[in-house]
């Protein structure tokens, strides 16, 4: 039996001194996508962050893609965001580059060295993601929409073992939302997990998938037709 993707076992997550959700206990295995959804200030945001390094895990024991997150050290955070892509909702495009400058950054900054093998990468990730024609273009050129799908690509450079997506659709109109779902699921199909944290209920509706809901401090598997 494979080992989880996630593993969290009493977990509290801390914003700051505040608890903000207790008792968490969770596991999340390959190829799932999980919604995790709430209120704005339920804590959605700070437990993703708190899966990738950006909040400690000061209570309880969580392991993701093989490290340790109670014992997870300032040094550690690179190497295990390589392992891990993350979407957020503001897109987070260095706004002075173009879409191809802003994905070699991150190869670079990831230990890439090799000139011709970044850029088959930056061109296989954005072909992925239908965004090849955009790869001279800066980011004020595009769309929300087509920002977010470079931040899609942006996140499957380094072929990550779970992707987290923080609100990715929270900019976007409804349109242009369910196009990003439908490449995410599709990325999903594809092999890799994703957890995505959401407060939108219609895409919930129309794309229905295991869902744990942020609530007065808990967080817990809910049915698709009560949330």
């Amino acid at each position: 039996m494979s080992t989880p993707v996630l593993s969290l076992k009493d977990v509290t997550v801390y914003q700051g001194n505040n608890a903000v959700i207790t008792n968490v206990n969770l596991e999340v295995n390959h190829g799932e996508f999980i919604y995790i959804i709430g209120k704005t200030g339920s804590g959605k945001s700070s437990f993703m962050k708190t899966l990738y390094g950006d909040l400690p895990l000061k209570s309880g024991q969580g392991t993701i893609v093989d490290y340790e997150l109670e014992r997870l050290k300032e040094k550690q955070i690179p190497y295990l965001r390589r392992k891990i892509g993350i979407v957020f909702q503001d897109f987070k495009l260095l706004p002075d580059r173009t879409v191809y400058d802003n994905l070699l950054f991150v190869l670079k900054a990831t230990g890439w060295s090799d000139k011709r093998e970044m850029e088959v990468k930056i061109n296989e990730v954005l072909d992925k993601v239908g965004m090849k024609n955009a790869v001279h273009k800066m980011p004020h050129q595009i769309s929300g929409g087509e920002q977010q799908r470079v931040a899609v690509a942006r996140a499957l450079l380094n072929d990550p073992e779970l992707i987290l997506a923080d609100e990715p659709t929270g900019n976007l109109d409804p349109q242009t939302s369910v196009e990003v779902i439908n490449l995410l699921r599709e990325i999903n199909q594809n092999g890799k997990t994703i957890i995505m944290a959401t407060h939108d209920y219609a895409l919930l509706m129309k794309f229905p998938s295991k869902t744990l809901k942020c609530d007065s401090g808990t967080l817990f598997e809910v049915v698709q037709r009560t949330v």
